[in-house]
């Protein structure tokens, strides 16, 4: 071999490794990114999603008993074609058998799952790393492998597509358990890590349609700094609410930019959250919305807004907005509405 050959081979050896490693960690062919789950639409065009916030149960504790009546109550009514937890799953020992025993009703149903863990899910016998490999091990589960090298474990995409392609696209975001920046002890936040994975999916998705942002929501379990800025904001028609406010909102003390992401990226209309047992309101503010889960848990924690619940979203093919309502223990749904980014109040309902 002489030395031109010699040469042209490791320019091309070296092009292959810059290009392997230009490759983020969850590509597939073609550099798509990995989605947790490629959803589709009923025959009827509808798709349904419950959300349960809080569970916080424990296997063996009497004081659980409230919270597996309410998943399989909501379970039964809704019959959702998809579940997804936003975090504090469980709050106690046994850690691994509490998981499972609060998803068997699920497993029992058939009904397919995901979690996105919460700051309390970790805070016993396992890390944060071997809870989510027993939710991940429950039948009906479809989070990927932590393998992504974010922060957090449970960062997932799933999309809803339709007779067009991808219609909408669910983000789950690991929001983390506390942080300490500077010696500043907060809640934990969406770091820039799973920020930049988050635009990078975005624009990966706008690219395949057509240029136009796909409409998408967020679930995470702590909610973001902008829900307490929304409601201080007094502005003349600045925010509109709907539902209960029991609690100031425990975001965290740093703001990460997620927001501002969300909204430059243009195609997030809603963030889902949990964390606060007292809160289940849609507020509508800078034309984005902010949504509490209702509090689907029981007595091992506390709460004041009786009786739990569930928050139930409703897309239809074709459709630019989405219905979401809370449905209550004893079969009471409040706060039925139909939101979408051009609305001028949650009344609107062009």
């Amino acid at each position: 071999m002489n030395f031109k050959t010699i040469m042209i081979s490791a320019a091309i050896l070296v092009a292959a490794t810059f290009t392997a490693m230009a490759q983020p960690a969850h590509c597939k062919k073609n550099c798509e990114v990995r989605i947790a789950k490629e959803l589709s639409y009923r025959p009827d065009g509808k798709f349904k999603i419950v959300q349960f916030a809080d569970t916080h149960y424990i296997k063996g504790d009497s004081r659980s008993e409230r919270s597996m009546k309410n998943v399989i109550e909501m379970l039964d009514a809704e019959k959702p074609d998809f579940v997804i937890f936003t975090g504090d799953v469980i709050f106690g020992n046994p850690a691994e058998a509490s998981a499972h025993e609060i998803l068997q009703p699920l497993v029992e149903r058939g009904i397919p799952f995901a979690v996105t863990l919460g700051n309390h899910d970790s805070d016993f016998e396992l890390s944060r790393t071997d809870i989510y490999k027993v939710f991940r091990s429950i039948p009906g589960n479809v989070n990927t492998p932590d393998d992504l090298g974010l922060h957090g474990c449970s960062n997932d995409i799933l999309t809803l597509a339709g007779p067009g392609g991808v219609d909408r696209v669910f983000y789950l975001f690991d929001s983390g358990n506390r942080d300490n920046v500077a010696g500043f002890s907060s809640w934990g936040y969406v770091h820039s890590d799973q920020i930049e994975w988050y635009r990078r999916a975005s624009r990966y998705f706008t690219g395949k349609n057509g240029g136009k942002p796909v409409p998408s929501i967020a679930f995470q379990h702590i909610p973001v700094p902008e829900y307490n800025q929304a409601m201080r904001d007094k502005g003349d028609k600045a925010r509109f609410m709907r539902g209960n406010l029991g609690e100031e909102p425990c975001s965290p003390i740093f703001n990460s930019g997620q927001y501002v992401a969300m909204r430059e990226m243009g195609d997030m209309q809603a963030i889902v959250t949990g964390h606060d047992h007292n809160n289940d309101f849609v507020l509508m503010w800078q034309h984005f919305f902010f949504i509490y889960g209702r509090f689907s848990g029981c007595d091992t924690v506390y709460n004041d807004l009786y009786p739990s619940g569930a928050r139930v979203f409703e897309f239809t093919a074709g459709e630019k907005g989405f219905r979401t309502w809370v449905r209550i223990s004893g079969g009471i749904v409040e706060n039925d509405l139909y939101l979408f980014p051009e609305m001028e109040s949650l009344s609107d309902k062009r």
